[in-house]
């Protein structure tokens, strides 16, 4: 037999069912649509093997036969294009009750080119209709809990009435990142209605085997202002009131809801999955014997609401209705590969400008006058509230960049809520994850939002979000361009103040190695303030990497003139050379200046390529300057094995061979942690004297 609470129903006892749905007070025609959704949900449940069987698709299949009561009553439950809805890849017949056609639901099963999902980018059964607000959702389980409390915080924000409903398996509830956004919803009071569908596995682990309750939404009991609301969810009728209770507290705005539904699983988990190997032939069978759509049917006509005759015909109607779909369905085309590029990153906003590697340089006089000289600091604090003041929809969190006098670690943020104030400007609890996932949540409300989040105090910290914004890099390729977050990350980065682990890292190395977002890195205070004007009126997700050393550096102020603005993926030529091209970015760039000064002593023109922005990179700039010198020398603070200047290394050697006439070197930290004793920092990191000896030996080869 299965062990406790698997298998065994929450429902309730005939005559209390019976008083249920008195309660729910059903019309006929209600009760036939929720019968045809439950019995068409199972039929294409069914049929999705076969698919697979026939070399037609659907490679990925989790059945939801023992879900079909909480599932018709959470889609017929959300309003179609007013709430949003998070499935989960469990959610066929939730997504079928909630708006999607039985050849919807087909084409994302064949992963075709007209799958609303995704166009059959995303893996079959996971099933999303954007234009009606049900979400496109990833494969990582139950990370869209931080997108759905993002988005009850913007509907809370702006005054909707509308409701995130976000479901997903009782074994997800274990991750961390599920337990940060019941936390920020509780705390907050955010509409949001979090569906648990229980059927007692995690693929092949008992439900035992995640948390010591029975039920695992009974470990938020403990959380204020959420309400928690068990049912039979192999029972539509339980289901039904149990999503009502919850969406009434939701409305009543004493906080977020959590539904429990103990369901079965009648089938493996998935079609990769043979549940015989740790289910008994007894348990199988008990399963098979709770199926909610023979539950439904039995209670239907035995209790007088139809006939026999009456139910087959609704059964005939669906066979008819999959037939027709399914053979529009396999004729319809298959995704072009050539679309392979489209959607992995919007065109961002662009000033006016022809291109060049030089033409961006900032203007020393506006209007005559002389532009005001800034600190890196100065000028990203006055650029945020200049764009703050430009679009009232722009909103900032992070961790401590709002209290009081402080505005962040570093005070980049000063002032801020102030102006303000705190809606639009807040700190977000000690979780980068949920920082990160709530404004992909927050930006999905409208077109017209930005949010920059101060994803982590400093860059080494950032790796508890790793797994949002890898989510957030491919969520416009995977939509097929039906969204994209408009989210710039804010990252203090880089050492050379003496912090050590977790102070003083980079990494940018990895940042790089995703498609989909953009990095940028300045090293003036000009470009400081023209990067980030550029990413906040920009689609799309900025990862701006801010080199914490030169925030107050006499060296790195520059004058910057109000409105200023930097083009990404556009070099600039900080000096002019003959002999050597060094390319570098962040605070290398005053190293590879200092060394190309000392090499002007002795005779040899180097030009400085500062990049400014890796990804997009201007390529033309560097290969127009690298054909000009014959040789290259790459300068960053990162580490050189697995850094991103070995890229740049490779590309230069696979298209520019023919113009060198030495070998690329690199320049950058060791491949150890930085140390925090300043004898050990120096050790690690780059510097002037280093570019300098690696320079002379590019230029004696």
């Amino acid at each position: 037999m299965a062990e406790p609470g698997v298998l065994t129903a929450a429902g309730a006892s005939p005559p209390e069912a019976a008083a249920t749905i008195a309660r729910l007070a059903p019309s006929r025609d209600e009760l036939r649509r929720w019968y045809a959704l439950m019995h068409l949900g199972r039929l294409l449940d069914d049929k999705a093997p076969n698919y697979l069987k026939q070399g037609l698709g659907w490679s990925y299949h989790a059945p939801c036969a023992g879900h079909d009561g909480i599932q018709v009553a959470l889609g017929v439950t959300f309003r179609p294009r007013h709430d949003y809805l998070f499935p989960y890849y469990r959610d066929l017949t939730t997504c079928l009750a909630g708006g999607l056609s039985a050849e919807e639901i087909l084409l994302n099963g064949m992963s075709k080119k007209d799958d609303v999902a995704s166009g059959g980018r995303h893996m079959s059964n996971h099933f999303a209709k954007p234009e009606i607000h049900i979400q496109n959702v990833s494969s990582c389980v139950s990370n869209h809990a931080q997108h759905a409390a993002g988005l009850g915080r913007a509907l809370k924000t702006y005054g909707s009435d509308a409701i995130v409903f976000c479901s997903q398996g009782e074994s997800s509830t274990s991750e961390g990142y599920f337990y940060e956004a019941v936390n920020g919803a509780s705390r907050e009071k955010l509409p949001v209605v979090f569906v648990v569908q229980d059927n007692g596995y995690g693929i092949a682990v008992p439900k035992s085997d995640q948390t010591a309750n029975r039920f695992a939404s009974d470990n938020f009991s403990g959380f204020l202002n959420i309400r928690i609301v068990h049912c039979d969810g192999k029972d539509l009728f339980d289901s039904l009131r149990a999503l009502r209770e919850a969406v009434a507290f939701v409305r009543s705005g004493a906080g977020c809801a959590m539904v429990h539904a103990e369901c079965v699983r009648i089938h493996s988990h998935s079609n990769s999955d043979r549940h015989e190997l740790y289910r008994s032939p007894e348990e199988i069978a008990e399963a098979k014997a709770l199926d909610p759509l023979a539950r439904l049917r039995r209670s239907l006509v035995e209790g007088g609401a139809f006939s026999e005759e009456e139910i087959a015909g609704v059964e005939d109607a669906n066979r008819k209705s999959y037939e027709e779909s399914a053979d529009r369905a396999r004729r319809a085309p298959d995704p072009d590969p050539d679309s392979i590029f489209e959607h992995v990153s919007p065109a961002p906003w662009a000033p006016e400008g022809d291109g060049l590697a030089d033409t961006y340089v900032t203007p020393e006089t506006v209007d005559g006058k002389p532009a005001v000289e800034m600190t890196l600091i100065q000028a990203l604090n006055g650029t945020l509230k200049e764009m703050f003041r430009e679009n009232p929809d722009t909103y900032l969190w992070g961790q401590d960049v709002a209290y009081k006098e402080k505005g962040g670690i570093f005070n980049v943020t000063k002032g801020m809520q102030q102006e303000f104030g705190p809606t639009r400007i807040f700190n977000g609890p000690l979780a980068e994850d949920f920082i990160l996932g709530t404004a992909d949540g927050f930006s999905r409300l409208n077109e017209k939002i930005r949010v920059v989040v101060e994803g982590a105090e400093f860059a080494d910290y950032f790796w508890p979000a790793a797994e949002q914004m890898v989510e957030m890099s491919h969520e416009f390729w995977r939509t097929n361009g039906q969204f994209v977050p408009n989210v710039t990350v804010r990252i203090a980065s880089g050492g050379y103040i003496g912090g050590g682990l977790y102070h003083s890292q980079n990494i940018e190395g990895w940042l790089t190695t995703l498609p989909g977002i953009r990095v940028v890195v300045p090293a003036f205070a000009d470009d400081a303030a023209g990067l980030l004007r550029t990413a906040m009126r920009s689609r799309g997700i900025t990862l701006y990497l801010e080199p914490k050393f030169l925030y107050n550096s006499a060296q790195a102020k520059a004058r910057v003139p109000v409105g200023f603005a930097v083009p990404f993926g556009k070099a600039r030529r900080r000096r002019k050379g003959a002999d050597l091209t060094i390319l570098a970015y962040g605070t290398p760039v005053h190293f590879a200046l200092a060394a190309a000064e000392a090499l002007a002593k002795e005779g040899k023109s180097v030009e400085v390529l500062d990049l400014r922005s890796l990804v997009p990179l201007d390529w033309d700039a560097v290969a127009a300057s690298v054909k000009k010198t014959s040789r290259a020398l790459v300068v960053h603070e990162d580490k050189v094995h697995g850094g991103f200047g070995g890229e740049l290394v490779a590309r230069i050697a696979s298209e520019l061979f023919g113009h060198l006439d030495a070998p690329v070197d690199r320049v950058g930290s060791t491949f150890t942690p930085v140390g925090f004793n300043r004898i050990l920092e120096r050790a690690i990191l780059p510097s002037a004297e280093k570019v300098l000896e690696a320079a002379r030996k590019t230029l004696a080869y």
